[in-house]
């Protein structure tokens, strides 16, 4: 699977562009500033209707233009093809098109174009609030596990309705029993997914990390949201007059996270920058196999500023790795002569340099004499 056509009009500073990219290497290079993360930020807009970069709209959305659009040709195995389209405007709304057809849902377009993103705050995958690691986690369930969608909206209903008792008492002991029978069905079939998908990841991660870097003592592990020896239905009925206090439920699949140690200690207290970024890099690069194995399919991986932090022998175990995955991938860089080796010799790379907002197409960069 790969976007063989790109058409972005008024994100942030590029200029209306159409670009045909390559299905494998894609390294977009250009000053600072020049627009380089807008083009990802664009395709990550197509596959997910937000931005990575800002959980407001409005900086996306270019001076004075009333809406961005993204459209893109998505070439499907077996020769297939499918057409998406994504506009946002400035009160919020979007409008999704699939195949000509208007889409209710944001998950429809990310289970036609999944992405993943490597840029220069992936670290937070390892030191920011467990919500981050447990949206990494349900990515990888929800492309390889089909039932994991409808087990998780009823597990948000479930919250919903739960939180709103504990917080004006308005269900009365019958309904309020309903729905936490309700909440614990659905808790255990999601933490029955992720442990499933967990338990493929970690030798997939073992097998790449230790690709980019020697980290033996490593270890990642799950925790699902509640103590492992006891029953969520035990675990709430103990815990109801907290929960009554606070005013929401503490226990369950929402609390869930990932742990990743360095021996004793919280991995992200002890690595580098740049050993972080291996890290992460490992992760999403798993998460990639995992999906390649369940939908004979590829991800699309958007690495931002590849060469940051890393030194050249890193950096080419990267490209290396990515060039394994056999998948789409576009990677910003300032100076493209530090992105010219670590691809297959047959691999075919694209170049586009991207100047003030405009973007061009140069060259394979193996071309050159």
């Amino acid at each position: 699977m790969s976007l063989s056509r790109v058409t972005v009009t008024a994100v942030r500073n590029l200029h209306p562009v159409t670009l045909s990219p390559s299905p494998r290497i894609n390294i977009i290079h250009g000053a600072n500033g020049s627009g380089k993360t807008s083009l990802l930020e664009a395709i990550y807009l197509l596959g997910l209707a937000r931005s990575f970069r800002s959980a407001k709209l409005q900086p996306v959305i270019q001076y004075e233009q009333p809406a961005c659009t993204v459209f893109g040709q998505v070439e499907l195995l077996e020769g297939r093809t499918s057409s998406l389209g994504i506009s946002r405007d400035r009160q919020g709304e979007f409008q999704i098109r699939i195949d000509g057809q208007n889409a209710k849902s944001a998950a429809q377009l990310a289970e036609t174009l999944p992405l993943q993103v490597i840029n220069p705050d992936s670290f937070r995958l390892l030191e920011g609030a467990p919500k981050i690691r447990r949206q990494f986690l349900d990515w990888g369930v929800f492309h390889v596990e089909p039932r994991f969608l409808p087990a998780w909206q009823r597990l948000q209903k479930a919250l919903r309705q739960r939180n709103s008792w504990l917080r004006h008492g308005t269900l009365d002991a019958v309904s309020q029993a309903a729905w936490d029978r309700e909440l614990c069905l659905a808790s255990d079939e999601i933490d029955g997914y992720r442990r499933a998908y967990i338990q493929a990841l970690k030798p997939v991660f073992e097998r790449t990390l230790g690709e980019l870097v020697e980290l033996d003592t490593l270890s990642l592990s799950y925790y699902r949201g509640w103590d492992k020896d006891r029953e969520l239905a035990e675990v709430l009925a103990s815990s109801l007059l907290r929960d009554q206090q606070m005013g929401h439920t503490q226990a369950g699949p929402q609390r869930a996270d990932l742990r990743l140690r360095l021996g004793a200690h919280n991995a992200a207290d002890i690595l580098s920058r740049g050993q972080q970024k291996l890290v992460v890099c490992a992760l999403r690069i798993a998460q990639g196999h995992l999906l390649n194995q369940a939908k004979h399919g590829q991800c699309i991986y958007l690495v931002d500023d590849l060469p940051s932090e890393l030194d050249e022998q890193h950096r080419r175990a990267l490209c290396r790795l990515l060039d394994d995955l056999d998948c789409q991938v576009f990677i910003t860089c300032v100076d493209r002569e530090l992105m010219r080796d670590g691809w297959r010799t047959d691999t075919p790379v694209a170049m586009f340099h991207v100047e003030h907002g405009g973007i061009t197409q140069t060259f394979d960069h193996r071309s050159e004499a």
